[in-house]
């Protein structure tokens, strides 16, 4: 049972990292510091499944580290 928990996590956190790091980056900070940020734009198409995605994977991550803890 811990072989397995430690491959899905090592395989969530590879997932979780790459679903990050293709979102598009937004404005940021940049409204704090002078800069455009009065806009806002809804997520569509393959970026909305990306950052549902990423929200899925985070839990999955959370409730795989909790599961870690009791089942080892």
């Amino acid at each position: 049972m811990q072989t397995i928990l430690t491959v899905v996590q090592i395989v969530l956190s590879i997932l979780l990292s790459v679903a990050i790091l293709t979102q598009q980056r937004g404005t940021g900070l940049s409204a704090t510091f002078g800069g455009s940020g009065t806009f806002y734009t809804s997520k569509r198409g393959a970026e909305k499944v990306l950052f549902n995605a990423t929200i899925v994977l985070g839990i999955l991550f959370v409730a795989n580290s909790i599961a870690y803890l009791f089942f080892v």
